[in-house]
This record gives C-alpha cells, structure tokens and sequence, in this order.
C-alpha cells in the first residue's frame, strides 16, 4: 500500500541557482547533495515540517519545455499573508498579493527557473 509521496521533481536549467534560491530564499534544506551522473547532482531538499522532499533536478533537452511552467502542486502554509510578506522581504517575485477564495487562501510565486508555484492555506 503506498503510504506518501517521497518526492517531487522540480526541473531546472542551473542547479547551483536553483539550490541557492530554495534554500535561501524559501528555507529549504539539503537532505542530498551527491554527483548524479557526469553532467549533474542529485540535489534533494527537506521542507521544515514535511515528509515529501523536493528534487532539484536538471532535466535534458527532452524536458526543456517543462522549465518555467506551472507546476502540478501546491506548497502549504499556516498562514499565507505572513509567509507571502516573509518571502517577499527575502527576494521571492509573486504574481501579486494573496488572494482569498472560498476554498482558502493562495498566492502565485515564481522560482529561480521562471517556473510558478501556488502558497496555499492547509
């Protein structure tokens, strides 16, 4: 029986960008950093709180088209008008303010890469 998700693959064109603004920008942590093959690393990173790690990984030309997309998950907060001011006092771009909607709270962020992530209520 599957019991979680262990990680989600993010693609990027530059890791050591990517890996910067994850970690310094929305407090990730490294869980791995070890070499993947000649080319690239197996970057994968703890979120504080959360089971599921996030993988930094630099696709090949086949996955060109998925940088700088909308990806098909959400990060969740407790509250998303504080972590939105917090992310934007470190640098991180957003579409525009929090949006309150039925269903909660959400507010669209840009990565490193150009690719757009939604901050949810849980």
């Amino acid at each position: 029986m599957i019991k979680s998700v262990k990680f989600v693959t993010v693609p990027v064109r530059d890791q050591d960008r990517a890996l910067a603004f994850y970690t310094e920008r929305l407090g990730f942590q490294v869980a791995t950093d070890q070499p993947f093959d000649e080319h690239q690393r197996w970057i994968e990173l703890k979120l504080p709180g959360a089971d599921t790690k996030v993988v930094l990984f630099q696709m090949g030309p086949e996955w060109e088209a998925m940088i700088g997309k909308s990806m098909n998950f959400a990060f969740a907060t407790d509250n998303v008008l504080r972590t939105y001011d917090e992310l934007v006092a470190r640098g991180v771009e957003f579409e525009g303010p929090p949006k309150e909607e039925p269903w909660g709270t959400f507010a669209v962020f840009t990565d490193s890469e150009g690719s757009r992530f939604v901050l949810s209520s849980k």
